[in-house]
């Protein structure tokens, strides 16, 4: 393969590379920490728990 050619093909799949990269960071930077959503997904779950194991009696 002709230098320039490799060249010029290794350019246009490092900006490509680039471009996925800093795609892929501005798509992390939107989401909330992991941790916290871990923390609020397990209390939610905590409070289900704490509801369906004293289940109030029905209001007449």
């Amino acid at each position: 393969m002709h230098p320039e050619t490799h060249l010029a093909l290794h350019q246009a799949r490092a900006a490509d590379l680039r471009a996925q990269a800093e795609a892929h960071r501005l798509a992390t930077e939107a989401k909330p920490p992991r941790e916290l959503r871990t923390r609020l997904g397990w209390t939610l779950i905590e409070l289900g728990l704490r509801l369906a194991a004293n289940p109030r009696p029905a209001m007449a």
